[in-house]
């Protein structure tokens, strides 16, 4: 089954030219998804051999025209500040090919952990699991989280509308609504190497906490 990575960028050439190198040569296909940057970021994903498309609104719209552009079998969206760890890859990748339709990374299941989040995220994190698996009866362990794998053919039946941050928690409920099959593997979150993240803790908060309540009253 062909492999394809979307990654969105915004000015990550201190990350990007390591999170590359760092991918397996057997990769079909990696596409940047950039909002347009003003540093060396596009620049050095081309050096690579990825594929570059852009697109502004957001981590959730890059993440979707990343998806729809993707031609792989299975599709990984990945984080450009090496939080992520290249490694996974083949777990992610597995857990698609055992016959599951969603892979998701998760940092509260044995095996996995984070050093990049602070008490106040943690709580929130888990109030939003708690919330979703209540909500639509689900044994989620983390939520707010990127480093997912999906069959190809399943990111349709999701019908993804999220611009921002709440993309992982949509993609999370959707997946429970349409009852497909959900797979968590262990995943160790690694701090930002270089540069600021553009994660705002209470905006985006809200904006998790919305995506719930509309997720609530819509089919």
């Amino acid at each position: 089954m062909k492999v394809s990575i979307v990654i969105p960028t915004l000015n990550e050439e201190q990350n990007l030219q390591k999170v590359l190198r760092s991918i397996p040569k057997d990769i079909y296909e990696v596409i940047i998804v950039d909002g347009h940057s003003k540093d060396k970021t596009v620049e050095i994903a081309k050096k690579f051999g990825a594929k570059v498309v852009f697109d502004d609104k957001g981590k959730g719209s890059a993440l979707r025209k990343g998806m729809k552009t993707a031609k792989g079998d299975i599709v990984i969206m990945m984080d450009a500040d090496c939080s992520h760890k290249s490694s996974e890859i083949g777990l992610l990748t597995e857990g698609i090919k055992a016959g599951f339709d969603v892979c998701m990374g998760s940092r509260f299941i044995q095996g996995g952990g984070t050093e990049d989040m602070s008490w106040y995220r943690e709580i929130g994190n888990k109030f939003f699991v708690f919330l979703v698996n209540l909500i639509w009866r689900m044994n989620y362990s983390d939520l707010c989280y990127g480093y997912r794998s999906f069959r190809k053919n399943c990111i349709n039946k999701l019908d993804l509308k999220e611009d921002g941050f709440g993309i992982e928690t949509e993609i999370s409920i959707k997946a429970a609504k349409k009852k497909l099959r959900i797979l968590e593997v262990p995943s160790y979150e690694k701090a930002r190497d270089s540069g600021e993240g553009r994660l705002r803790t209470f905006n985006d908060g809200w904006q998790i906490f919305k995506t719930i309540i509309c997720e609530m009253f819509s089919d």
